[in-house]
């Protein structure tokens, strides 16, 4: 879906600002207690142009089965360099699962700039591998400039006891 309204460089004050707003939420208790992640995750879109990219991912577990997670990477679209940051709130149906495939679903908002310097909101469903230990993999379908698929290994931080 694309939203004429969220063109560069609006898309990008938009983006920076919700993404602090994230990350500033609760005090420094509050964050002692959450579970924070980080990773690497590619990201493809089938649209015209199609866009790949490569980049890193950091989250935080806002709650057991919430987290708010930003990522930003860069890559090509249509030979052209290019890099994609997106802003996601994801709901996770399994997230103490020490074994096995976990389900969430995701959404919110992307920017992009390269060939096409656009904003798009997305929603995606995902798989990830053992979401209540300390590493796993991930994969995500969905939409967000076109068809959209993600692939990944997240790396979780969590707090002592």
């Amino acid at each position: 879906m694309t939203l004429r309204w969220a063109r560069w460089p609006a898309a990008g004050h938009v983006l920076a600002a919700l993404l602090a707003a994230a990350l500033g939420l609760g005090g420094a208790p509050v964050a002692a207690q959450q579970v924070s992640e980080f990773g690497v995750m590619g990201i493809a879109t089938a649209s015209d142009p199609t866009l790949v990219v490569a980049g890193g991912y950091v989250a935080i577990r806002t709650s057991q089965r919430t987290r708010i997670s930003a990522g930003l990477g860069a890559g090509a679209s249509e030979g052209r360099a290019a890099w994609r940051g997106e802003l996601l709130a994801h709901f996770l149906l399994n997230p103490t699962r020490q074994w096995g495939v976990g389900v969430y679903g995701a959404g919110g908002l992307a920017a992009v700039s390269g060939p096409v310097d656009q904003g798009y909101l997305v929603l995606t469903l995902g798989l990830e591998a053992r979401p209540g230990a300390r590493s796993g993999w991930f994969v995500e379908a969905g939409v967000g400039g076109g068809a959209r698929l993600s692939a990944g290994v997240r790396w979780r931080r969590r707090p002592p006891g």
